[in-house]
């Protein structure tokens, strides 16, 4: 069959190369002028350093086949993802803190020196909101569990400035990715598998896509009329976008990057928040630490700005907040009603997912195409169920 796959990132290059490799003729295209898509890396001219252009990516998964997948193709090297927070401390003094909140970062903040069990006993009763028994929104949630003090320090700003609403109007569901930990382990992650591509992402994908039943076309924008030269597409741009945003636009949060360099070490770590709102930036990332292997005199750094996506925007983080959803179902249904086509990633299922569940997922919809075409069927529109 002749396949068309919309976009060159990770869902487009994992279903194009297992549909290759089954014996389809498959044509990838993407409207940048490069593969990879958010997860894009490049050398910077000026200083040779590694840069995730479109943010930091680092891979984590619990997944063995997934892991054992993009080994196959970049060699991943060991990486723990280790953010400290710039925000007030109780004497009203900036400080830097670990992140995620674990027991260096409350002995730290409240100047105690407590065991795991004394540190359990001082959050749950002595700080925690425990007339909060049902919390519904974000600021309820870390009011439950962390109390006023480790909330206002290392969530509400931050939370206000990434997406733009106060904590009290985002779901509890947020905040319940932050864990909270009574032992001094301040890796961010906490998945069995951890690492970084010795050449970065880029190159990881430029190998996905190197097959013979692969081509590859870039600065290629898509219009659905293009589909009708296939046997079947596989979309993962914006699902609002396939449809010419003719129900309205479903609402994004983008990001602005500040760049600038310094020479030497500028924090001495690779991701920096700041807590406080009065800050305009979510954080500093200084991007040869995510290559701790490398040795770089020159350093590139981004300051982050959050704001609402805008048309030509990027769009990086789906709100799905109520009016959303609504939006979004109605646009299901005109998916449902697509033939032809089946719709994948982020953009296409309009939700925030990780490098691996992206691939996973990819690799089920391509596995559960050549399982159609055996018995027959007709692919579904949606290879997972965004809502």
């Amino acid at each position: 069959m002749n396949i068309l796959c919309v976009g060159a990132g990770l869902s487009g290059a994992v279903i194009g190369r297992h549909l290759a490799g089954a014996g389809h003729q498959v044509t990838v295209i993407d409207s940048r002028d490069h593969i990879g898509g958010n997860c894009h890396t490049e050398r910077d001219a000026e200083t040779g350093v590694l840069v995730h252009v479109y943010g930091p990516h680092i891979f984590h998964t619990d997944d063995a086949e997934v892991w054992g997948y993009v080994n196959r193709f970049e060699n991943f090297l060991p990486y723990k993802n280790r953010v400290k927070s710039t925000t007030r401390g109780l004497s009203g003094g900036r400080e830097v803190f670990s992140l995620p909140v674990n027991l260096h970062t409350i002995n730290q903040f409240f100047r105690k020196t407590m065991r795991p069990e004394e540190a359990h006993e001082f959050i749950t009763r002595e700080q925690a909101d425990t007339s909060i028994t049902d919390p519904q929104t974000f600021e309820e949630q870390a009011m439950r569990f962390v109390g006023k003090d480790l909330y206002e320090a290392f969530f509400k700003g931050y939370t206000v400035k990434q997406w733009g609403m106060h904590p009290s109007e985002l779901p509890a569901s947020i905040l319940k990715r932050l864990p909270v930990r009574f032992n001094y382990d301040d890796n961010y992650f906490f998945h069995q598998f951890q690492g970084m591509p010795e050449n970065g992402y880029t190159a990881m994908i430029g190998k996905i896509l190197d097959h013979p039943g692969i081509s590859v076309k870039l600065d290629t924008e898509f219009t659905p009329e293009m589909g009708e030269g296939f046997d079947h597409v596989f979309y993962s741009g914006p699902l609002d976008g396939y449809f010419g945003y003719e129900l309205g636009r479903l609402g994004y949060r983008t990001l602005d990057f500040e760049r600038f360099t310094h020479q030497g070490d500028y924090q001495g770590c690779a991701v920096m928040n700041y807590g406080e709102e009065e800050v305009p930036y979510t954080r500093i990332t200084e991007h040869k630490h995510f290559a701790p292997w490398e040795s770089h005199e020159g350093s590139v750094l981004y300051r982050e700005f959050s704001r609402m996506a805008e048309p030509g925007d990027i769009p990086y983080y789906p709100i799905r907040q109520v009016k959303e959803k609504e939006l979004l179902a109605a646009y299901v249904k005109l998916a449902e009603e697509t033939r032809g086509v089946t719709f994948v990633g982020r953009l296409a299922t309009y939700r925030y997912l990780d490098m691996d569940v992206t691939i996973r997922e990819a690799l089920d919809a391509a596995r559960g195409f050549e399982a159609c075409l055996e018995r027959g069927e007709a692919a579904s529109a949606f290879s997972t169920a965004p809502l």
